[in-house]
């Protein structure tokens, strides 16, 4: 399996404070993982502090080696 996070650095908070506010991401998503079964499928929008969608977070299979 694979953990996939994308974020859009380039809009609302994340231009103003790019660093504070990917930090914030990190911590309250990657807090929030327990409360999912980290399947393939399994996913959620990601959020700035100002509950804007910046982007999505995933769990998708890996390819095969």
């Amino acid at each position: 399996m694979k953990f996939v996070l994308e974020v859009t650095l380039d809009e609302g908070k994340m231009t103003e404070d790019t660093a504070g506010e990917l930090g914030r991401v990190l911590r309250y998503w990657g807090g929030n993982l327990h409360h999912y079964a980290l399947r393939p499928g399994d996913g959620s929008a990601v959020y700035d502090s100002e509950y804007r969608e910046v982007g999505r977070w995933r769990v998708v299979e890996s390819p095969a080696d």
